[in-house]
């Protein structure tokens, strides 16, 4: 599983790599069905912008399933921070979804077979119905 990081006007050190690569790793620990984690960290230098720091990240599952997720915030760190947690939530639900999205189909409920042996038992089911 690879974690890649790319800047847009900012200048990606080893210590923002560094601290993307631990708080993204523990959404790895909860869900092995991830191939590669995309992170694009923006800085908007505009002056009369809130949340001048943008992080955003594009999670790919080997089901093919990709989870996006951008947060913005007054500093990097900040949205990392809240990104990590976002990705956490979002990873947990597709999780959770894949795991009982086989137990309620049509396919694997079980059907009663009834064997009738006399034909004033078939007539009284009919009639039933």
């Amino acid at each position: 599983m690879h974690i890649h990081v790319n800047g847009k006007n900012i200048e990606i050190t080893d210590a923002i790599k560094a601290y993307v690569k631990e708080k993204l790793g523990k959404v790895v620990n909860h869900y092995d069905q991830i191939q590669g984690i995309k992170v694009i960290l923006t800085v908007i230098k505009n002056p009369s912008a809130s949340g001048k720091h943008v992080a955003e990240v594009k999670c790919t599952l080997s089901s093919g399933t990709v989870v996006h997720v951008e947060e913005s915030a007054e500093s990097m760190y900040a949205s990392i921070d809240l990104i990590a947690d976002k990705l956490d939530r979002q990873v947990k639900k597709v999780k959770n979804k894949s795991l009982y999205a086989d137990k309620n189909t049509i396919r694997n409920t079980e059907v009663e077979v009834v064997e009738v042996d006399d034909e004033d038992e078939v007539e009284e089911i009919k009639a039933i119905d």
